[in-house]
C-alpha cells in the first residue's frame, strides 16, 4: 500500500508534532491577543493534538516562514549562508512554493536588513514600460515623462531588489541588467551618465534558465552573474510537514480580514489535506481553505468543504481487485452514499444546504436520497436513460 503524508509524518524524522504545548484554553489566549475569536474545537484526537502544536507555534512566531519538513529548514539555512554574503541570488521552483519568502528571508538575514527590499514581478509589467520602470528616466524622455523617475533598480540602492518571473525579462532589458550588476551603476532612459547604485540583487524564476540559455532565449552570461548562489523550493507535497502549519497560518489570516472565529478542519479534512497532492501548492491550499471556510460557516471545516476529490472506499474482496469493473461501480456508490450521509448529518437533515455542500442541484440530492432508499426513479430520468441521452453534470459527485 503507499505512503501517505500522515504515515510520512508519523515514521519520519521529523520533529514531533503530535506534542501538545497548549491546551485549548492557552490557545484562546493566544488567540485573543492575535485579536481572533477561538473556534469550537472538533472533538479531541491526535490529528487535533497534532493542528493545535503548530498552530500554537504559529502564534508564537507568526512573522517567521513556514519551515518544518526537513527540507524547507535545510533551504532557509542555505538561504542564511547567502544572506551572509553580497553575492547575487537565484532561487528557482514551481509557482507558489514561497520564492519571495525565501527572498525577503535572505534580505532579513542579511546587512542590508535596514535597507529597502523592492520586489518587482517582470510578468505583470508591459514590456513598454518596464525599462522605465527598472532604470528610471529623465524628464522628457519619451512621449508622456513629464517628469523624471529614479527607476527601481536604485529605489532599492543600499538594500535588495528582489525581480520575480525573471525568465519573463526581454533580452534587451537583461542585457541593461547585467551591466547594473557588473559595473554597480544604472544608466536612465535620457540620461548620459551612469548613476552609482549598491543593491543585492535576488532573482525567481518557475522556468528551468538553463535551459532557456541553451534555446537563446536567455543570455548566458547573465545566467551565471545571477546564479552564484543558487536555491531551489520544491513543492509543497514534497515537504508535507509544511501543510498543517501553512494550513494554520492561512486560516489565521482569512479569520483576521473576514472578523470571525478561526475556522479548524476536523480530522477528515486534516487527513485530506495531507493526502492532497497540491498541484497549485501553497496557492492551492489557501484558495481551498478559504472557500472552505467560508461553505463552512460556524462548523468545523469538513472533507467535502474543501472540495478535495474524495478516495473511493472499496469493499472486502471485489473491489480490491484491480480487474473488477463491478467492484470499482459498487466502491464508486459506496463513496457517494457516505458523502451525501455526511452532508445531511453537517447540515442537520436541511437538503438545501446538504445539496449546496455537495455541489449538486437539491432535486438531484432528492433523486438520489430515494435511490439510497430502495424507491424507484422518476420516469422522465428512466426516458432519458433508455434514449441514450445523457444525465446533467450534477447528476454525478465530482
Amino acid at each position: 500500500m503507499e505512503e501517505t503524508n500522515l504515515d510520512r509524518l508519523c515514521h519520519s524524522d521529523v520533529p514531533d508534532l503530535g506534542a501538545d504545548p497548549a491546551s485549548p484554553a492557552q490557545l484562546a489566549e493566544a488567540l485573543a491577543r492575535a485579536g481572533v475569536s477561538p473556534p469550537a474545537w472538533p472533538a479531541d484526537s491526535p490529528l487535533q493534538r497534532r493542528f493545535r502544536a503548530v498552530l500554537a507555534r504559529v502564534l508564537a512566531a507568526p512573522d517567521a516562514p513556514v519551515a518544518e519538513d526537513p527540507a524547507s529548514q535545510a533551504l532557509f539555512r542555505e538561504a542564511a549562508r547567502a544572506a551572509a554574503t553580497q553575492v547575487s541570488v537565484l532561487i528557482e521552483g514551481p509557482s507558489g512554493t514561497g520564492k519571495e519568502l525565501v527572498a525577503r528571508a535572505v534580505h532579513a538575514a542579511s546587512a542590508r536588513a535596514t535597507g529597502p527590499f523592492v520586489a518587482v514581478n517582470c510578468a505583470a509589467l508591459p514590456e513598454t514600460m518596464l525599462e522605465a520602470l527598472l532604470f528610471g528616466h529623465e524628464k522628457g524622455a519619451f512621449t508622456g515623462a513629464a517628469g523624471a523617475s529614479i527607476g527601481l533598480v536604485r529605489a532599492a540602492d543600499g538594500g535588495t531588489l528582489f525581480l520575480d518571473e525573471l525568465g519573463e525579462l526581454p533580452l534587451p532589458l537583461q542585457a541593461k541588467l547585467l551591466r547594473v550588476i557588473q559595473e554597480r551603476e544604472v544608466l536612465a532612459i535620457g540620461a548620459v551618465r551612469p548613476v552609482p547604485v549598491d543593491v543585492r540583487l535576488v532573482a525567481a524564476t518557475n522556468r528551468d534558465l538553463a535551459a532557456a540559455v541553451a534555446e537563446g532565449r536567455f543570455r548566458e552570461d547573465l545566467y551565471w552573474r545571477l546564479a552564484v548562489f543558487p536555491l531551489r523550493t520544491r513543492p509543497l507535497a514534497e515537504r508535507p510537514a509544511d501543510i498543517l502549519p501553512l494550513a494554520a497560518s492561512f486560516l489565521l489570516r482569512f479569520a483576521r480580514a473576514e472578523g470571525r472565529p478561526l475556522p479548524v478542519p476536523d480530522d477528515g479534512a486534516l487527513e485530506a489535506l495531507l493526502d492532497h497532492g497540491f498541484p497549485g501548492n501553497a496557492r492551492e491550499l489557501d484558495n481551498r481553505l478559504q472557500r472552505a471556510a467560508i461553505v463552512a460557516g460556524a462548523a468545523p471545516i469538513g472533507r467535502l468543504d474543501l472540495g478535495l476529490p474524495s478516495p473511493a472506499v472499496a469493499p472486502v474482496g471485489a473491489a480490491h481487485d484491480p480487474e473488477s469493473a463491478g467492484g470499482l461501480i459498487l466502491a464508486v456508490r459506496l463513496r457517494e452514499a457516505e458523502a451525501i450521509r455526511e452532508a445531511i448529518a453537517a447540515t442537520g437533515g436541511r437538503k438545501g444546504l446538504a445539496a449546496a455542500r455537495l455541489g449538486i442541484s437539491e432535486r438531484t440530492l432528492r433523486y438520489k436520497l430515494a435511490a439510497l432508499a430502495g424507491r424507484p426513479r422518476t420516469p422522465g430520468d428512466g426516458r432519458r436513460r433508455a434514449a441514450g441521452g445523457s444525465t446533467r453534470g450534477g447528476d454525478t459527485l465530482q
